[in-house]
């Protein structure tokens, strides 16, 4: 899900017109607007908006799809992640912006890239996986033996 939309936000920027830049603003501000108590869904559907928009810039139909079906995944684990995520959520969708006003796509895949594993981090979290199990271990150090 991670690689495809990186991808679609790698040929969204590429395609990026003023008024995209403005629906995505628009929608920045609508989700900013939203209390994220007590209806953290509403929210979180506000949150996926900027996933469908993306995927439907890219000009494939099939990528849009897939994007489509990755903003549903997406919304699902916001509210399982809940208000917790409002913070890092808004935070990442500033600098993907301003990332998408430079037309710099590298940095908005990266962006969006790291977004989408921090939240995949917390909503490990929030289903119960300990801090220390979602996390890749570290390599076996070596072992000094008298010698």
């Amino acid at each position: 899900m991670i690689a495809v939309v990186s991808a679609a936000t790698r040929i969204a920027c590429r395609q990026m017109t003023v008024q995209h830049l403005e629906a995505l603003q628009a929608s920045l501000e609508q989700a900013s607007g939203l209390p994220a108590r007590p209806d953290w869904g509403r929210k979180a559907t506000a949150h996926a908006e900027l996933f469908h928009v993306l995927g439907g810039l890219t000009g494939d139909g099939d990528l849009a799809l897939e994007v489509s079906s990755a903003a549903g995944r997406l919304h699902d684990l916001v509210l399982t992640v809940g208000p917790a995520a409002d913070g890092l959520i808004l935070s990442s969708r500033r600098r993907l912006l301003r990332q998408l006003r430079t037309s710099d796509a590298d940095g908005a895949a990266k962006e969006m890239e790291h977004h989408l594993k921090g939240l995949h981090y917390m909503g490990r979290l929030a289903c119960g996986a300990s801090p220390a199990r979602t996390t890749r271990p570290s390599p076996p150090r070596p072992q000094h033996t008298p010698g």
